[in-house]
């Protein structure tokens, strides 16, 4: 193993784990650290230390994180846990218990200090130099920008706030001067993230800051309204469909930002929502989806949803299975129920749904929306889209490329492949005519 010495530029490995808003916690944590000389090694063997951004939502993402902290363990020996486990860090305790410090989610001022002690900063002025935007673990031509820590909900599935805390707004002018970086670094889309992005500003009663000559308020809209002057893709995530969501629609109509919605439904029985707790009464979201349609026609509406949650019947189930044939959503994920330590939903005294019966619900739930995604990708074939360019294929199969629709996020939505694309660079965002589809992708090729 590798030891810091007078010749050595300190390095380290990074392993993030879990979700969107870990990835910006390790990409600030690395952005620190290469701002005081350290660099990173792609593999642990090859580092002074290594840091592992751990998840905790769920156990078997406890069991990634574990296995994780093992190898870093195995391969490096010299290992710093941070992230959402890092909460609960008498289960890393009990199997690892040499790491040399153990921090929570955002604790980015500890972990720093850990890698100090561990690895003391070497500096140098020639090379210790950061890109204005930080670094990145995105592709050049994207980047998600969280807007807050933290929430204010208590649904009975969920442990972000034990692990996290309540929500913590972000300055306006913060994230503002934040996207004004990445768009002048060749950013050509922002993917806003948090715990409950429609919530944004409510723990800072809307507070007011100056971002270059205009006063902003840390409200919903208003962020909306000013991420749209940078002149790219604004893609709005874990949206909770309050009312003032509404107010947002007519800035996707004129094209200020994308006609996309990211919004958590999780089920659409009243009951079963009743025993999530759920913050918002979504038994009448159909209502408000079929109005924002009628708003916004182009609008594409992603979602989450869980099957077999405690107590839930086959009759709450048909429910959610009319309701998704109703609402006809764009992109659509589902996951099976599991419990998790220190849940709510433990204590609720429900029968718990069988495996068995979890699996068949949730490949009724899948085969139910691919045929919704098979036509809604179908209609689309002979149209005009605006694609923004991911992957560009080489070698053998050059001439080939991929890339999303404003209708897809990166890593979690379909994909358009192209042909006769040997002239796009990645990031470059092109128009392509749509020539084919199947359940979840598209098939075209750039338009000349």
């Amino acid at each position: 193993m590798k030891t810091n010495t007078k010749n050595h530029h300190p390095k380290l490995g990074v392993v993030s784990l879990g979700c969107p808003k870990a990835l910006v916690d390790s990409e600030r944590i690395m952005t620190h650290l290469r701002a005081e000389g350290y660099s990173f090694s792609a593999t642990h063997e090859g580092a002074d230390a290594v840091i592992v951004n751990t998840c905790g939502f769920l156990d078997s993402a406890k069991e990634e994180s574990l296995a994780a902290i093992g190898d870093a363990m195995k391969e490096n020996g010299k290992v710093i846990v941070t992230g959402c486990m890092g909460a609960e860090p008498e289960q890393i305790e009990a199997k690892y218990p040499n790491v040399l410090a153990i921090t929570g989610p955002h604790k980015y001022e500890e972990v720093i200090s850990a890698v100090h002690k561990a690895v003391p900063p070497m500096h140098d002025p020639y090379t210790d130099l950061v890109p204005e935007q930080g670094l990145k673990l995105t592709p050049r031509h994207y980047a998600y920008l969280k807007i807050s820590e933290g929430c204010n909900n208590r649904c009975s599935f969920c442990i972000i706030p034990a692990l996290r805390g309540d929500l913590v707004s972000r300055p306006i002018n913060q994230i503002l001067y934040e996207a004004e970086k990445l768009a002048k670094a060749g950013v050509k889309e922002l993917l806003v993230i948090s715990q409950d992005t429609s919530a944004y500003g409510i723990d800072i009663k809307y507070a007011e800051s100056k971002y270059r000559d205009q006063i902003w308020k840390a409200k919903f809209y208003d962020l909306c309204e000013a991420l749209s002057q940078f002149g790219i893709w604004v893609r709005l995530h874990y949206v909770y469909p309050y009312p003032h969501v509404d107010q947002v629609l007519p800035l996707m109509n004129e094209g200020k930002i994308l006609p996309y919605l990211d919004i958590p439904f999780q089920h659409a029985s009243p009951s079963v929502l009743k025993n999530m707790r759920r913050p918002v009464h979504q038994e009448k979201t159909a209502n408000r989806i079929h109005t924002w349609k009628q708003a916004c026609p182009d609008l594409t509406l992603r979602s989450t949803f869980i099957v077999g949650f405690p107590g839930e019947t086959e009759e709450e189930f048909q429910f959610l299975l009319d309701w998704l044939e109703d609402v006809q959503l764009d992109r659509v994920g589902c996951f099976k129920y599991e419990p998790v330590d220190g849940a709510k939903a433990n204590d609720l005294g429900l029968d718990e749904i069988p495996d068995e019966v979890k699996q068949e619900r949730w490949e009724r739930f899948m085969a139910v929306q691919q045929a919704i995604s098979t036509k809604k990708l179908a209609a689309k074939v002979g149209t005009i889209q605006d694609v923004i360019i991911d992957a560009v294929d080489e070698g053998e199969d050059a001439g080939g490329a991929d890339g999303r629709t404003k209708a897809d996020a990166p890593e979690i939505d379909g994909r358009i492949y192209l042909r006769n694309a040997s002239h796009v660079k990645q990031g470059d965002i092109v128009q392509v005519k749509v020539e084919d589809s199947d359940e979840y992708d598209l098939f075209g090729v750039p338009v000349e």
